[in-house]
């Protein structure tokens, strides 16, 4: 039997805004194992063009990608809600190994089970190259900033 993982569905605003800071809380301490064990054992995903089924296949990717992605930091905003699906938009930053700074921008659909596990997630996203000078992002969201305003839309 799966361990609940709250808030569960069916949500409310405030459950899923919860269930959002969660997220991005999780993925900003870059570590795959955390990230993925709020997938069910069996999730699906599509990130951009690459396909994934499973808790080992989305660890494999993530440790891959924050290999690549260095100093990653990233920032998330409720979109939408019903019963059992969350949207999400987003914005992370991070810089290659030649030191190129990057902002990545995209959209998530997510969907759970009813221990609060998400079954499903598809992320669609495009890389901007930015000056190390254009930052925003320098971090994980502060304490004080937990319902800061919504991401700017460049």
């Amino acid at each position: 039997m799966p361990e609940d993982r709250p808030p569960l569905p069916p949500f409310t605003r405030a459950t899923a805004l919860a269930k959002v800071r969660a997220a991005e809380d999780a993925w900003n301490t870059r570590d795959p194992a955390t990230v993925a064990r709020a997938y069910t054992p069996d999730t699906v995903w599509r990130n951009r063009d690459t396909f994934l089924t499973g808790r080992a296949e989305v660890t494999a990717f993530l440790t891959a990608k924050w290999q690549r992605e260095r100093e990653y930091a990233l920032r998330k905003d409720l979109w939408a809600f019903e019963d059992d699906r969350i949207a999400v938009r987003f914005q992370y930053e991070w810089h290659d190994a030649d030191g190129q700074w990057w902002r990545s921008y995209g959209n998530e659909l997510w969907e759970f089970d009813p221990h609060g596990l998400m079954r499903r997630r598809e992320a669609s996203i495009d890389d901007v190259r930015i000056d190390a000078a254009d930052r925003r992002i320098h971090g994980p969201r502060p304490a004080d900033g937990r319902n800061g305003p919504e991401l700017p839309l460049r």
